[in-house]
């Protein structure tokens, strides 16, 4: 991927997309096309096709998709399949009519199915049933990572699918009503803090356990696959390490300087016991993720706090 070439990122005004498009730009990749969602909406295939004979991107890197935690996919299952299949079928097919060289598709590792043996392998994908909360966008997400196999096998399209573990960093969506869960926790417990709360109630038993990773890591290893890796199979991408959200809990209330209780509410569903990717493989290829938790999460709280006032709702 040479650095005159021209790439285009789907979704780059979102979480990803801003950590990758500073990232890239690092790298000296100026020859970036993108689209803002209120200027060209990805479910709409006319459109789509009229981006991609209009700019002829060489390179694409789809991030564009509908995303949230629990409750979001829970009440709004029809919009997390229908939106995803459209966004995904649109790119990759347009991609494909307009010989792109190589296209990466974001997948995630919440698609992997809910009781696999941990840490989860690529190999574990499709061989057990789905965790119920979040089917729907796991089923769409699944269907990209075979319409890019299916369109290299068909067609010898070089189209690469990756699973990155659950992500946090600047540009989060910090909603408390569809947002994952540690933007959720920064948001309640600075919020606690500011309005002297004796206690926050969390969801669940706390029991649960999950991988982050920083955006700007992810950013550097998505630049780091579009030159480096070329196979029709999924590749993990994590730190190898994961916490448990009663511990993680723990970790962003030190850090915002929250000093009343938690308390937790067992009604609530806890999702998938654990998710941790086996990372052994994008390891061996030579990358490695680099900021540590509460390195990352303190950066994400400084930005959340400088930009208060613009996403608080």
């Amino acid at each position: 991927m040479k650095q005159k070439a021209k790439i285009y990122i789907a979704g780059h005004s979102g979480l990803v997309g801003t950590a990758l498009c500073a990232e890239i730009r690092s790298q000296g990749y100026e020859n970036l096309v993108f689209k803002h969602y209120t200027e060209l909406d990805l479910r709409e295939q006319s459109a789509v096709n009229e981006l991609f004979q209009t700019e002829k991107p060489e390179y694409v890197i789809l991030l564009a998709a509908k995303v949230g935690g629990i409750l979001a996919n829970d009440t709004y299952s029809a919009e997390f399949i229908y939106d995803n299949l459209m966004i995904e079928s649109n790119v990759i097919n347009a991609a494909h009519n307009t010989g792109v060289k190589k296209l990466l598709f974001m997948g995630s590792s919440c698609i992997y199915p809910k009781l696999v043996p941990q840490p989860m392998k690529e190999e574990y994908l499709l061989t057990g049933p789905l965790e119920p909360t979040n089917d729907a966008y796991a089923v769409a997400k699944i269907a990209g990572i075979k319409l890019c196999q299916a369109y290299r096998k068909q067609y010898g399209d070089n189209f690469i699918a990756v699973m990155p573990t659950n992500l946090y960093g600047p540009h989060d969506n910090f909603d408390l009503e569809n947002s994952h869960v540690l933007p959720a926790l920064i948001r309640k417990f600075h919020e606690a803090k500011i309005n002297n709360q004796e206690n926050v109630t969390l969801w669940g038993t706390g029991s649960p356990k999950r991988e982050f990773l920083y955006t700007e890591d992810l950013a550097d290893a998505l630049i780091f696959l579009m030159q480096n890796y070329d196979d029709a199979e999924i590749v993990n991408i994590g730190v190898g390490q994961d916490i448990s959200i009663k511990e993680l809990a723990g970790l962003i209330k030190e850090i915002t300087g929250y000093e009343g209780t938690i308390e937790w509410d067992t009604s609530k569903p806890d999702g998938t016991p654990r998710k941790l990717l086996d990372v052994s493989k994008i390891n061996s290829l030579g990358w490695k993720a680099k900021t540590s938790l509460k390195q990352g999460i303190t950066e994400t709280y400084q930005w959340f706090v400088s930009n208060y006032d613009v996403i608080r709702k």
